[in-house]
């Protein structure tokens, strides 16, 4: 009986973008599930008779249609462009 266990994920984000980066060694990229959600992702795979499942939340919506995804090397490289792009701050005097 295997084990379910959480892969590794490196995420970032830019005014446009949020990128991720999951570490999955040993992985086939036919057994890789990958959904994207407005506000989050899940991710499902098996590595012999391990799972492998994780789901993130986003602080932002992203657009779901343009996602793009790229599988090398045992990781995993996630584009999702942010659904309104961030815009810069307006700074606030505070009294």
């Amino acid at each position: 009986m295997g084990n379910t266990m959480m892969p590794c994920m490196y995420m970032n984000h830019d005014l446009d973008n949020y990128y991720a980066q999951v570490e999955l060694p040993g992985v086939r990229k036919e057994d890789i599930v990958l959904e994207v959600m407005e506000n989050g992702l899940c991710l499902k795979g098996k590595r012999g008779e391990d799972d492998i499942a994780g789901c993130w939340m986003l602080a932002h919506p992203i657009s779901v249609d343009t996602v793009k995804a790229k599988y090398e090397s045992g990781l995993l490289d996630i584009v999702m462009p942010l659904k309104n792009r961030l815009k810069d701050g307006k700074r606030v005097d505070i009294e």
